[in-house]
């Protein structure tokens, strides 16, 4: 299976998201924001940094970078897509995941290891955890604050698209703890905390994160 990762100006997780591609058994193809192809991957991850310097708002240019042009239609047909972090912020902004991320409360950037909650298990890209199961990834961001309007947190909560929650501590304030949210397909799913980092409990606080990356292979080849 080939897993396409995207660099975009300003990418900083890019190697750590194809290190946890390869860790998890999958072919890391590498893709460049300017890039009209994506090279027929089975799927793809939108890492973590500070696209073009997260100028105007995190992930605002980023969403018009060629690649974009040729993930958005097709993640919108059925392409696994993974954002995380600055990935999640351009998911939301090119419209493949409602809602948006804002300054974190306190307006401090924040990084620390956090026990989250899987909230669904049944996206193309949680299917290795069981739904409650508790999980600990590492999160560092400063604008990492999900919210939305009213309407869309209830269609949220319905439609059981709340993919992670932060378990007990809610250090940036998002809505109801919302830490991962994924579309109605359950194929695009975008998180905060960084599963990369969290792949190996010799690198990282634990090697629960692979369980994103292990995910889309057992559901690929099913």
């Amino acid at each position: 299976m080939r897993i396409g990762v995207i660099t975009f100006p300003g990418s900083l997780d890019d190697v750590d998201a194809a290190r946890a591609v390869r860790r998890a058994g999958a072919e890391a193809v590498r893709l460049w924001h300017g890039d009209r192809d994506l090279c027929g991957v089975d799927a793809v991850v939108l890492p973590g940094g500070f696209s073009y310097g997260d100028y105007l708002r995190c992930g605002a240019i980023a969403r018009f970078a060629p690649v974009m042009g040729e993930l958005v239609p097709a993640a919108r047909q059925g392409l696994p897509v993974l954002g995380i972090c600055n990935g999640f912020q351009i998911l939301c902004e090119a419209g493949l995941l409602p809602g948006v991320l804002t300054r974190n409360a306190g307006r401090r950037f924040i990084t620390r290891d956090l026990r989250l909650q899987v909230a669904n298990a049944s996206t193309a890209w949680t299917g290795s955890y069981q739904a409650g199961q508790e999980i600990v990834v590492p999160l560092k961001s400063g604008e990492g604050r999900y919210t939305a309007p009213p309407d869309i947190l209830k269609a949220l909560e319905t439609e059981r698209r709340v993919v992670i929650r932060y378990a007990g501590d809610n250090p940036n304030g998002a809505v109801d703890s919302i830490a991962g949210i994924c579309d109605e397909r359950g194929t695009v799913v975008g998180l905060m905390p960084h599963p990369e980092h969290a792949i190996d409990p010799l690198t990282g606080p634990s090697a629960d994160g692979l369980g994103f990356f292990t995910s889309i292979l057992a559901g690929v080849r099913a």
